[in-house]
Parts: C-alpha cells; sequence; structure tokens
C-alpha cells in the first residue's frame, strides 16, 4: 500500500454515535477496560505464536497508558501481535462496526439502559464514547509488513493510511471530547486499570509507573499456596475487612471453566453483610462487582472472587438469568460450599463450633431457601445447649427423646438463667438454645421436614416432667371447692381480666410462685414476621398464661390472707407474684416496671407498718 485509502463503514451507521452518548454516557468508563483487554488479547496470541514461530523482538510485554493535557490526547499502546493492513479493514472495519450496527438497528428507541448495555458488545467501538477523533498505529510481528494509519472523526467514515512505525504492535490514539477530560488524569486511569485490568496477565504503566498486580492468586495451584498467600490476598481485595474466617478454591475445567476464590468473613453482628463481597471477572478482567445471578442470595455473604472465561465481558442481567451455564456454576459454588463445611464438621468439630457465631446466618438461610443445600447441611446444622455445648437437633434428639417425651426444648439464649430454665434443669432435662430471629423459620422448616420432630419454647407451655403429679388436692370447704379452684379465683379478682388466663398447678419445685406461658403459635408468628419487638411484646401479652404454683408457701399465704380477716392484703400478694412472674418472662417495659416497683414498694410498706 502506498497511498491513503479513504472509504466509509456503513449509511446505515451514522446515527450510532449520538445513541451511544445518549444511553451509555454514565458507563463511559469502561471504554478503557474494553481497549485494555484487546491490549492484553493482542500480547497472549503473540505469547502463543510465539511457541512455534520466530519473530524479532523482545519478550518484554507490557501495555503503556500516557496522555497530552495540552493537547487532550489519551493513548493505550502495546507491543503484541499487530495487525496488517487487511486485518485491519477486516477487524475494524467489519467486525468491529457490525455490532454497533445492529445496536443502531436495535435500541435507537429502546428505554432499558441496563439491557442495552448487556446485549450491545462495546468493543473497539466504545473509544468514541470519549473521543472525537480515533486513530490506530499498528505493525504486524510478521516480517515484510508495512505499518499502517486507521483514523476516523465520525466513526462512520475513515481513512488507512501507510506509516513508519519500527516495533510491533498497536497504539490506539483517543482524541478526547470537551467532556472526557476526566481521563487525562493520571491517577483517574490508575484507579480505572486497578478496578478493570488490576489481573490482566501483563504489565501495565501509566506514564510510566505499574499499575497492576497482574497476578491472580485464584489462578495458581492451590497445592503451591500457604495460608498466608490467601490471608494476604483478602487483605488486598479487601481492606480493612479484618481476617476471613477461612476459604474455597474453586477450580474447574470441565463442563465448565471456573476459577476463584471465596472468602468467608468474620461478621460483628447478624444483620452485616457486603453487597460488594464476591467480584466477577471474565480472562482475569473485572466484570462487575454484582454476582447476585451466580451467587445464591444466601451466599452473598461471602467475599472474593469468581473468574469465568466463558461469559461475555458486557455480560447483562438478563443473560446471567437466562444462560444455563449460570445455573449449573452456581449448583457447583453451593456444593463446594457445604462440602467445605461438611469436612469441617467431620474434622474439626471444635473449630466449627468455633466458627458458627460467624457462619450459622447463611447456613440457616440456606436450608430455608435452597433444598440441596438443605439436604446437604441438615445434619450440620447446630445449635448451642443449656449444657453449655453444641448439639445437632438430630443428636439432641437421640439423647432426650424418651425422658422429653418426643419433645425439643428450645428457648432464647438470653434465658440460660430464667425461671422455665432452672425449672427444666432441675430435673435433668436440658433445651437447645436459639438466638435469632431466622430461627422461628428454621424450626417450623425442620418440623415440616421431620414430622416425629415437635419442637416447644419452654416458656410456652410447663413441661409434664416438672409438675408433681403425685400431689392431690383436697376439698377443704363447705363448696366443695379444691385449692386450685379457690386459688383461680383468687387471682381472677386480683388481675387485670384483658387476655390473662389463670391455671393452677403443682410443680416438684416450691421455689417458683407462678410462670407467664406464652402462646407458642402467636410467639412464632410473631418472629416469623420480624416483628418481635416491644410494642408487639405489649399487644402478645395481651393474650398469656399465668400459671400458678400451688405449692408455693407464698401462693399459700396469699389464699390464706385473702380467704381470712385481710382479703385486700392477699390480692396484693397475688398482684406481687403475677408481677413477679411477668419480670422473670422479661417482657415488662420501663414504665410497667417503674409502676412495679412503685406498687411493691407500697404493699411493703403496709406490711411492715402493720
Amino acid at each position: 500500500m502506498s497511498a491513503e485509502e479513504k472509504g466509509k463503514i456503513s449509511v446505515e451507521t451514522e446515527n450510532i454515535f449520538p445513541i451511544i452518548k445518549k444511553w451509555l454516557y454514565s458507563e463511559k468508563d469502561i471504554f478503557l477496560r474494553e481497549l485494555v483487554s484487546n491490549a492484553s488479547d493482542a500480547i497472549t496470541k503473540l505469547k502463543k505464536v510465539a511457541l512455534t514461530e520466530e519473530f524479532e523482538g523482545g519478550s518484554d510485554y507490557r501495555i503503556d497508558l500516557n496522555f497530552d493535557v495540552e493537547k487532550r490526547i489519551l493513548t493505550i499502546e502495546d507491543n503484541g501481535i499487530g495487525m496488517t493492513i487487511d486485518e485491519v479493514k477486516k477487524y475494524i472495519n467489519q467486525i468491529a462496526f457490525s455490532g454497533a450496527t445492529d445496536f443502531a438497528k436495535q435500541y435507537q428507541n429502546a428505554e432499558n439502559k441496563a439491557e442495552i448495555i448487556g446485549h450491545f458488545g462495546l468493543g473497539f467501538y466504545s473509544s468514541f464514547m470519549v473521543s472525537k477523533q480515533v486513530t490506530i498505529e499498528t505493525k504486524s510481528y510478521k516480517s515484510g509488513q508495512a505499518a499502517v494509519m486507521w483514523s476516523s472523526e465520525s466513526g462512520t467514515d475513515f481513512s488507512i493510511t501507510p506509516i513508519e512505525k519500527n516495533t510491533r504492535g498497536t497504539k490506539i490514539s483517543l482524541y478526547l471530547d470537551s467532556e472526557s477530560g476526566e481521563y487525562l488524569d493520571k491517577w483517574k486511569l490508575k484507579e480505572l486499570i486497578k478496578k478493570y485490568c488490576d489481573f490482566l496477565p501483563v504489565s501495565i504503566y501509566v506514564q510510566g509507573e505499574k499499575t497492576n498486580r497482574e497476578k491472580p492468586l485464584w489462578s495458581e495451584e492451590p497445592s503451591k499456596l500457604s495460608p498466608e498467600d490467601y490471608k494476604d490476598f483478602y487483605s488486598y481485595l479487601f481492606p480493612f475487612s479484618g481476617e476471613s474466617l477461612f476459604h474455597i478454591h474453586l477450580n474447574v475445567d470441565y463442563p465448565f471453566r471456573l476459577q476463584g476464590i471465596l472468602y468467608f468473613p468474620k461478621l460483628t453482628h447478624e444483620l452485616e453483610a457486603s453487597k460488594n463481597g464476591i467480584k466477577l471477572f471474565c480472562n482475569h478482567v473485572f466484570v462487575s462487582d454484582n454476582a447476585s445471578e451466580l451467587i445464591p442470595q444466601f451466599l452473598t455473604i461471602l467475599k472474593g472472587t469468581i473468574d469465568i472465561p466463558d461469559l461475555p465481558l458486557n455480560v447483562s442481567r438478563s443473560y446471567l438469568q437466562n444462560d444455563p451455564l449460570v445455573k449449573k456454576i452456581s449448583n457447583h459454588i453451593i456444593k463446594k460450599v457445604a462440602d467445605r463445611l461438611i469436612d469441617d464438621f467431620k474434622k474439626n468439630r471444635a473449630k466449627y463450633e468455633e466458627n458458627w457465631n460467624d457462619i450459622s446466618i447463611f447456613v440457616k438461610y440456606g436450608v430455608l431457601t435452597d433444598e440441596k443445600f438443605y439436604d446437604s447441611m441438615k445434619d450440620h446444622i447446630i445449635f448451642k445447649n443449656s449444657e453449655n455445648g453444641f448439639s445437632t437437633v438430630s443428636e439432641y434428639w437421640e439423647k432426650n427423646k424418651e425422658k422429653n417425651q418426643n419433645k425439643i426444648f428450645y428457648a432464647n439464649e438470653t434465658e440460660m438463667g430464667s425461671v422455665y430454665m432452672e425449672l427444666l434443669k432441675s430435673q435433668g432435662l436440658e433445651a437447645l438454645l436459639v438466638d435469632s430471629k431466622i430461627d422461628s423459620h428454621l424450626i417450623q422448616h425442620l418440623e415440616g421436614k421431620n414430622p416425629d420432630w415437635k419442637f416447644q419454647r419452654v416458656d410456652s407451655e410447663i413441661a409434664d416432667q416438672v409438675l408433681d403429679k403425685e400431689s392431690k388436692t383436697e376439698i377443704v370447704n363447705e363448696s366443695n371447692e379444691t385449692e386450685s379452684n379457690r386459688i383461680t379465683k383468687l387471682f381472677e379478682v386480683a388481675l387485670p381480666k384483658e387476655g390473662v388466663q389463670v391455671k393452677v398447678e403443682a410443680l416438684k419445685s416450691v421455689d417458683v410462685p407462678g410462670v407467664i406461658l406464652l402462646p407458642e403459635f402467636m410467639r412464632r408468628m410473631t418472629e416469623m414476621n420480624s416483628m418481635f419487638n416491644k410494642e408487639d411484646t405489649k399487644s402478645m401479652l395481651k393474650s398469656h398464661t399465668l400459671m400458678v404454683n400451688s405449692k408455693s408457701p407464698l401462693v399459700k399465704s396469699a389464699l390464706q390472707a385473702f380467704e381470712g380477716v385481710n382479703p385486700e392484703k392477699g390480692k396484693k400478694l397475688a398482684r406481687v407474684i403475677y408481677d413477679l412472674s411477668l419480670l422473670s418472662a422479661k417482657v415488662m417495659d420501663e414504665k410497667e416496671v417503674s409502676e412495679y416497683t412503685k406498687r411493691t414498694t407500697e404493699f411493703l410498706q403496709e406490711i411492715f407498718s402493720t
């Protein structure tokens, strides 16, 4: 070629540029990802050629970004495979713009910006998002091939001119438009390279300064890596996130290609979760920090990287939702997570229990939302128990089903020292401890999966084992009333009548005058609907049972006073027993505690003044 050649790409592309500007303006940073990725590909191709062919030039492969503020020019240059004149015509004039033509036809009147980005392969043409003119200077690695320059100002008209270029590779010059001066800044460019191209397998320099890390840990052989390597990489990816609990290294070649490292972060509370915990890559190029279609929701608490070479760079949410490959990858990740947890459970139970506070939320959520994860993890869900240890439900069931009469007693962890727990423990019974709102859903789910299991909250019903069934109530008055009838009458007279039921039982322990019983179903539904706060507690307390211990000396004293010369004293003492029961149940608010304190103080003063 000895002279300049001019031409027009296609008359159909004349409206592409304004459409690109309209729809992708806010996403224009990705032009740099596209051009640097292309440069990396050119070097990768040359590395493959070097395995079978000889060519001039060394092996110091690199990509250079430079800019001239006064001339408003940004250049991206590589020393990769380069292009011949015919390759320029093929890859730039034909292939690169064919996608642009399809875009113009399909989306010039579209409204859904996100879908547009996903469907349109930006590639080289993304350079026109920020430029008023683009030039390509390129020389093929093949000997005897002339260097050429391709240039276009509009994206439709172009010229190809022979030039002098002594080295192989490609240099793209962007003559930035008036709205894109931000890319004439070293720190901005370094930031974008670190975000999108940090792990490309070639050194990237910005104004002569090495910018990218280059080597992703996930592409290394796990057997060659130390715990410190994984720890350092986690700190690099997620600075100021503390340490992770443990990790999973993903490395699959068949039936799909997948690499990555998933970390289990140490959480400070159950609702803590990172929205951008997992970074999605394609051939080491950053694609998105939202991998929600690849990662089930219950695993979004994880942090790390996933690299899927077979995904397009400009992947859309709809693509991820509909691609069967994505579902296979998702299932594989779920399996690998379950396998790791089960392995820890079996090989190092103590460490598994130590980590449980940090992993329990996503495990519980996982078994509730994913059937396969439930099948894998159902025998590895553990609960703290009232014996200061941990148990799976199956372990608890096998140990206690006979003496518990096929019930699984459970309580909130805060109730370890409650009167309910003391009653259970006094008879050699134990309970599982729950500590989060999700446990109500989990218990319901486990009961549905295991019909033999019946969970009973310790404060919803007094266990038969703590009742003194051999204690017989005698008829003691001329009206044929039992002691239980008379105690019931006393408390019904003494207490607020709204929603309070009185039930009299003889307990084996005489130390407990009374306890509040809250309906199991109501408690579960309240917590499952995430409405268990003070206001809802009050509402729930309108319907509850006061179980009075007929063997309590305090109860007997109240009954004696009520039926004797001081009925008012008996009623006041009954109210004190009721208040103490409410206090033990930890359901009084500040106002109610204040009223109780005032009422009790007056009663004590009355007693000691007589």
